[in-house]
């Protein structure tokens, strides 16, 4: 099994260079495992206290859980994978069952800064994107596809997502064994990006 970790800013683009690397491998041929079904389980907690968990925070993320199931896909056995809510903030009761491919791909903000997670991979990317461009973004999606409005979105991106993404996210790209600058705008580092890895996998 071939492990690609793609890491990158909220917004950067990491879903489409996914999708074509998914496009560009035969079908069936990968598994992809988004580090965002990897939330904490926070069913104890009060909806107050979920609506102030810092979800950009490393300490956000069951690592555990996470290394435990990739371990698995790795050894060839199947895995229920969580089902995360943002309109909830919690898992839901239901699970993905996730079936081993050839390729896993993890895909997430911080999918490079777990030392433990990142030594399994083969391949690590990073998707960069201007912070303009993923503000945009940001405000494009967390309105109209999870209920938020323009003020609580730019409130959020000042005071939790700038501050963590300096801190946690911008620094891995020191880990990554390729950069992919201008996100999924960047349709010729993209298709070199899968050029190489149908190589390596073919």
């Amino acid at each position: 099994m071939t492990i690609i970790g793609v890491a990158g800013g909220t917004g950067s683009g990491k879903t489409t260079v996914v999708k074509n690397i998914v496009e560009t491998l035969p079908p069936d041929y990968v598994t992809v495992v988004p580090l965002d079904s990897y939330y904490n389980d926070t069913s104890e907690l009060t909806d107050e206290e979920r609506r102030a968990i810092n979800f950009d925070h490393p300490d956000a993320f069951d690592w555990k859980l996470l290394i435990e199931h990739v371990n698995l896909l790795r050894d060839g056995k199947a895995v229920e994978q969580p089902i995360y809510s943002y309109l909830e903030s919690n898992r839901l009761k239901r699970t993905i069952h996730v079936e081993p491919k050839p390729v896993m791909i993890i895909e997430g903000i911080m999918t490079l800064i777990n030392k433990r997670l990142r030594d399994m991979m083969d391949l690590k990317i990073f998707v960069d994107t201007d912070a303009d461009e993923r503000l945009i973004r940001n405000i494009r999606r967390d309105v109209v596809e999870r209920g938020r409005t323009y003020e609580i979105v730019m409130q959020r991106y000042m005071e939790v997502l700038k501050p963590m993404h300096e801190q946690f996210i911008e620094p891995t790209k020191r880990f990554a064994d390729l950069i992919i600058p201008q996100g999924g705008e960047n349709h010729r580092g993209i298709d070199i990006l899968c050029k190489y890895i149908e190589h390596i996998v073919l």
